[in-house]
């Protein structure tokens, strides 16, 4: 019989909670997606990197699990003010962000979301997205954006649902970001009239179509993570812009 979770959620307050954040990340990130890195830490399973530090950590709980395991899912929130006074912002490193720098807008880069493998589907993202929707109303942002992954590094493989992307949800000008980097390339890698709509949705992972449902928009070209083992799209929100029912999907009770 499957017991009901018991959710809670915080910020990360103090190394204890980073350690179990990075602990999940390490879980998802390395174990099953097969990623490195040169901070990561193998010996006590951390999933690290130098942002971390200068981040807030959004982490939900269950409750129900035994202590040491109760993290299940995580996201890092980084605003304008914690880059502009540390490293930057990560997404920077494979992406011109001087659209968005130059808006005037208040900005919020979202990354490292994950979710313990038991708790995909359910009711755990609609906590964390709650979660987000209050730090977003408490800060004022009104730009959300961050990098969002393929699994894999197989350009050819994802000629598809990359270019249904870029035909369908680039970003305005003013709120594009642009693909650097000898590992970028671009998005629109067939004409619009040979992609199969439903080939290319289905090929699309469920945190960027979470993204699209709230409104979301890509920036122009892609990038390859191959310490990540990923290829990487930049998701844009511009949180003014979400009509009432796209509110709803991160603002409504999870049940």
């Amino acid at each position: 019989m499957t017991i009901a979770p018991h959710f809670k959620l915080a910020f990360a307050n103090g190394e204890a909670d980073l350690r179990a954040a990075q602990r999940l990340r390490y879980d998802v990130f390395v174990n099953e997606l097969g990623a490195a890195g040169p901070m990561v830490d193998h010996d006590n399973c951390y999933e690290v990197d130098q942002f971390d530090q200068n981040a807030h950590h959004l982490i939900l709980r269950d409750l129900k699990r035994s202590a040491d395991d109760q993290v299940v899912g995580v996201y890092r929130l980084m605003s304008s003010e914690q880059a502009s006074a540390t490293c930057g912002f990560v997404s920077a490193q494979e992406y011109d962000l001087a659209p968005l720098m130059s808006s005037g807008r208040k900005l919020l880069e979202l990354g490292r979301s994950c979710l313990h493998r038991e708790y995909r589907g359910g009711a755990a993202m609609f906590h964390l997205w709650q979660g987000l929707a209050a730090h977003i109303a408490a800060t004022k942002t009104e730009i959300l954006f961050g990098v969002a992954s393929f699994h894999g590094t197989n350009v050819a493989q994802l000629a598809q649902p990359l270019g249904y992307l870029h035909h369908n949800y680039i970003a305005p000008e003013p709120l594009r970001p642009i693909a650097k980097g000898q590992t970028s390339f671009a998005m629109d890698l067939m004409p619009v009239e040979k992609i199969d709509r439903v080939a290319a949705v289905a090929q699309v992972p469920a945190l960027i179509k979470a993204y699209l449902r709230l409104g979301g928009m890509v920036g122009q070209g892609a990038f390859v993570d191959r310490q990540f083992n990923t290829t990487d799209v930049c998701m844009v929100v511009d949180v003014d812009r979400m009509t009432p029912r796209q509110r709803a999907i991160y603002e409504r009770s999870p049940g």
